[in-house]
């Protein structure tokens, strides 16, 4: 029996930390215009809280998820017990008077309208969370020594996620590139600023903001000026973590003008 109410802490402490992640994940990036107010933690709240109140979740999320991991202490397990229950509540409210909004329990890949198989899920890690309340081991012994109680737990959150036929449906009718909501600017500036391409030229610079930037295809360009007054252009590709970048100089005596009209 001590082995069934110990093989669901490693189920809880990953669908926690995954949790967390694609929540900061979701915040980081953007996202896709007005994804935050599509969200369940988010649409609680006004519009300018919608990024903290996600990130709030998160933390709490990772706390839990530690707690479970590293200690056996009766605390954390209440504490998720209470997370899953109260998040079992919220999932039924936004069903009711919020129809079109997602749960947002796996940020932006959860954004498909609450279903029951969602409300089912949380009511399944509520159980899952009452039953590792009297696990005599922190969750990391568990790790060490899996059971098949373990699978059976992971089984019946597959078959009550409807985000993995959603990421499933995502990876067979992808938008080419260029077509694909773009990261926000100031997410495709940061990966320039972290490149190699910029640190061999940023002396050069002056400012180190750009004056102008713009998208073209799967491309974001951004345009400084160097000390010697000469246009500095840089490209960032719109896909990867680490993505490539080109860069031009183009002399302020040849650069043709533009005008719109």
């Amino acid at each position: 029996m001590t082995r069934v109410l110990e093989s669901q802490l490693p189920v809880l402490i990953v669908v926690l930390v995954l949790g967390t992640v694609a929540k900061f994940t979701t915040v980081r990036t953007g996202g896709e215009p007005g994804a935050l107010s599509r969200l369940g933690p988010a649409v609680l709240v006004p519009e300018g809280a919608q990024a903290p109140a996600l990130v709030c979740c998160a933390v709490g999320e990772f706390i839990l998820a530690a707690g479970l991991l590293l200690t056996d202490h009766p605390l954390f397990r209440w504490a998720t017990v209470v997370f899953c229950a109260l998040s079992t509540y919220v999932l039924i409210e936004l069903r009711r008077r919020r129809p079109d909004v997602g749960c947002g329990c796996f940020g932006e890949v959860s954004s498909a309208p609450v279903g029951r198989r969602s409300i089912a899920r949380t009511v399944a890690l509520t159980g899952m969370a009452l039953m590792s309340v009297w696990a005599p081991v922190p969750g990391w012994t568990v790790f060490t020594q899996p059971s098949w109680a373990i699978a059976v737990g992971v089984l019946v959150l597959a078959v009550l996620s409807p985000e993995i036929e959603e990421t499933v449906h995502r990876i067979r009718h992808r938008a080419p590139c260029e077509q694909r909501p773009a990261p926000a600017e100031s997410v495709t500036l940061a990966r320039l600023k972290a490149s190699g391409s910029w640190r061999a030229h940023r002396a050069a610079l002056e400012p180190a903001e750009p004056y102008d930037s713009w998208r073209e295809l799967c491309w974001r360009f951004f345009a400084f000026r160097n000390t010697a007054g000469d246009d500095v252009v840089f490209a960032v590709h719109l896909t990867g973590r680490r993505p490539t970048v080109r860069m031009a100089v183009v002399s302020a005596e040849t650069m043709p003008e533009y005008t719109t009209v």
